[in-house]
């Protein structure tokens, strides 16, 4: 997976739906989160960001990408995330593994909730 569509991927993620979360958390992901239950894993990771908004505006910056080896993918970043009057900051990764053609899951994402501004 080139760059541009890693980032595409990963703005899709904030901006999914419950049933995306369902496709593309991987069912081994393991999440570290800043509200609470914190860690989880597998359908607990799913259910902790069920319900996360739909956001409509979401940026990245501070972007970083590793491919360790073949067929997984590390990310990096800075992400400010708007819907309506809520606004959310946070320095976040993700690793990414393939599972078979242009088939990509999320093996691990931590978000560090960022208070103000970056």
């Amino acid at each position: 997976m080139d760059d541009d569509r890693v980032w595409s991927f990963e703005e899709s993620l904030w901006r999914a739906s419950d049933e995306r979360y369902h496709e593309r958390v991987d069912p081994e992901c393991i999440m570290a989160l800043s509200h609470s239950p914190h860690l989880c894993r597998g359908e607990d990771a799913v259910n902790a960001v069920s319900g996360t908004p739909e956001w409509d505006q979401v940026s990245f910056h501070d972007q970083s990408i590793s491919r360790p080896e073949e067929g997984m993918i590390v990310i990096g970043y800075k992400v400010r995330a708007e819907k309506g009057e809520t606004q959310f900051a946070a320095a976040c990764t993700s690793v990414y593994r393939r599972r078979g053609h242009d088939d990509w899951t999320v093996v691990q994402h931590a978000q560090v909730a960022l208070g103000g501004k970056d």
